[in-house]
């Protein structure tokens, strides 16, 4: 299996994604858009994994790249490429398919709660889950997309379209040492409010807080690619 990652800042990488996809044999190759890498052709990936980053997909202006990612993740989705986007890959997803990505009523950046939806025949969260969550856009639903996951502060928090594609808003893949680096770097984002946790809160999860949801995403990996 070959798998390549999309990462938009130094401080997102893969996290415990990298873990698993070592584990199941990958070949891993990547494209970094902050150091300028280009994107590769999609002839022999299998699985296309975009990951988190603090601009909007909205920013094109800003980030003349996102209309070349826009378009390769289109791309993979259209060949039947496995695609998975976790948070900012989420809204890529949903923005390649035309789907419109914009504020959220609130912020949600701490670990709170998301509650699986009833979505018959997707991937299945559990009932109730702590997850990391680190956003403050949201999406509209691509078309053929289904629900999976919702909370209190944000109504579309996962989504599945066929097999093979799978949005996350929410970040499964974090390890203790990378949550200190997004925190380093992202710490004026921590304004108090109904859904944002302080730096404390952020940083005392405990391990098994960590080892569920990086079962939750051995999961999700392993439902994207099987067979491949």
């Amino acid at each position: 299996m070959r798998a390549h990652f999309l990462q938009h800042v130094p401080f997102e990488g893969l996290g415990y994604i990298g873990t698993w996809l070592e584990g199941a044999g990958a070949q891993v190759t990547g494209t970094r858009f902050f150091a300028g890498e280009p994107l590769p052709e999609l002839e022999g990936i299998d699985l296309v994994v975009a990951m988190g980053g603090p601009m909007s997909v909205n920013d094109e202006a800003a980030f003349p790249w996102l209309a070349a990612e826009k378009a390769f993740v289109r791309e993979a989705v259209e060949r039947g490429t496995a695609v998975l986007g976790v948070c900012l890959g989420a809204q890529l997803i949903a923005s390649s398919l035309g789907a419109a990505v914009y504020r959220n009523a609130q912020r949600e950046i701490g670990w709170f709660p998301v509650s699986a939806t009833p979505s018959a025949g997707a991937f299945r969260f559990p009932e109730e889950a702590v997850v990391l969550h680190w956003h403050g856009e949201t999406f509209d639903l691509p078309p053929g997309a289904v629900l999976l996951a919702r909370s209190a502060g944000c109504e579309h928090q996962a989504f599945q379209i066929g097999e093979r594609v799978i949005g996350l808003q929410f970040h499964l893949e974090m390890t203790p040492e990378a949550v200190e680096s997004i925190t380093e770097h992202c710490r004026d984002e921590l304004v108090p409010d109904v859904y944002v946790q302080s730096e404390e809160q952020l940083k005392e999860a405990s391990p098994e807080r960590y080892a569920a949801g990086h079962a939750m995403m051995g999961e999700i990996l392993s439902c994207l690619t099987r067979g491949r």
